[in-house]
């Protein structure tokens, strides 16, 4: 990955990301804009859905890894992109692999109460095999 390359993934980092205890356990949460959050949830609220959950790594091979999340809805024609620094949010992938769940939210949201859209992974296992990449991607004390 070029200089440039990497000047460019940067400026694309979402920064959105926390967690919060959800039935006694710490969850990854990815923040979306209020705007964002409520056409997704007026397209999908009250039905059946199923969201497609894949991660794809960007590395360089010398200590900088990126991670690209793509929820894909299976109702209303919706498709997010999160691209996020697996340098400085490790803890959010370790916690995705360990609970295989994943929640959206809004900016104002009152955490794990209200505004927060409940993600099930279909498949478990990516998480798991994407945490061990990026685990081995990571420079020790890596950071951007």
């Amino acid at each position: 990955m070029t200089t440039e390359e990497l000047k460019r993934l940067l400026e694309r980092v979402h920064e959105g990301i926390t967690t919060f205890n959800y039935n006694g356990s710490e969850v990854p949460c990815i923040t979306v804009s209020e705007k964002r959050f409520d056409e997704i949830m007026q397209k999908v609220a009250g039905h059946a859905i199923s969201i497609d959950t894949n991660l794809n790594i960007l590395q360089d091979g010398i200590g900088h890894v990126f991670v690209e999340i793509t929820l894909t809805f299976s109702l209303g024609d919706i498709q997010e992109k999160i691209l996020l620094n697996a340098n400085n949010s490790l803890e959010f992938f370790e916690l995705l692999a360990k609970t295989s769940m994943l929640a959206l939210s809004s900016p104002n949201s009152s955490m794990g109460k209200d505004n927060v859209f409940m993600i099930q992974l279909p498949k478990p296992e990516k998480a798991v095999n994407a945490l061990a990449i990026i685990k081995k991607g990571l420079k020790p004390n890596s950071c951007v």
